[in-house]
């Protein structure tokens, strides 16, 4: 009996030194990451710290991946503890998975992804001006992690009416817009805003003012300039022509 109690404490104790010898191990700050996903913030800082379990490879080599590219690190932050730092956390970072491993033992590794959570960039108002007759369009960002829950549209202060004013609204999860081929003053000149509900980061709204103006005579500029220029080497050449027979008249 005992000589059995003293084989599974041996098999228990060399599984347990195997495992503190053969990991790599990353821990991050501030919190914890679930199954390998750390979730943060715009403009917040991470910091990411790669240690080796076990004395065996304390002063090997640690390598730094950011979706399988190498990152370059400063001399002295590579052997048997090394970190990195990513700040300020922007939305490319969403999804981004940095991997550590040992240099000389691809297959002992660590992997974090990051969860980049924010709102959409909606905010402020902007003046749109437009002739009478020409197409009218009003775009707003929504794009935001996770999803935002809902978005809408006002006009002077009432929800848009699509079939009276003739708008079309289309939302793609990155953008919602609102569009008319031909604008009209007394349907589309006036105050418009956009919202959308964010369920971290609550409503965002953007207004835009509108101001529909009478069509104006644009002047083409550019097929004149290329008429004038016909001209111009017309009238050129003749005169090289003329002076060319008068010439000839006095030989």
């Amino acid at each position: 009996m005992k000589s059995m109690f003293r084989q599974v404490f041996l098999h228990w104790l060399l599984c347990s030194c195997t495992t503190q010898v053969l990991g790599v191990l990353i821990q991050t700050a501030p919190g914890t990451s679930t199954n390998g996903v750390i979730v943060t913030e715009l403009n917040k800082t991470v910091s990411l710290v790669c240690h080796i379990n076990g004395s065996s490879y304390q002063d090997e080599n640690l390598v730094w991946l950011r979706n399988g590219a190498t990152i370059s690190l400063k001399e002295g932050n590579t052997e048997g503890r090394s970190s990195v730092c990513i700040t300020p956390v922007i939305q490319a970072d969403n999804g981004a998975t940095f991997t550590c491993y040992l240099s000389k033992n691809s297959s002992l590794r660590d992997s974090i992804t990051l969860n980049v959570t924010y709102g959409p960039q909606l905010s402020g108002s902007e003046e749109i001006t437009v002739e009478k007759e020409e197409a009218l369009v009003l775009q707003c960002d929504i794009w935001a992690n996770p999803p935002v829950q809902s978005v809408s549209w006002t006009f002077n202060n009432t929800n848009v009416d699509l079939e009276a004013t003739g708008l079309l609204e289309t939302t793609d999860g990155f953008n919602t817009k609102l569009s008319n081929g031909r604008a009209v003053k007394s349907l589309h000149e006036g105050t418009y805003e956009c919202s959308a509900i964010h369920a971290i980061y609550g409503r965002h709204t953007k207004t835009f003012y509108v101001t529909v103006t009478e069509k104006t005579f644009k002047f083409p500029l550019f097929p004149m300039i290329a008429g004038l220029v016909v001209v111009f080497l017309t009238i050129l050449l003749a005169i090289i022509a003329r002076c060319q027979r008068i010439m000839k008249c006095f030989q």
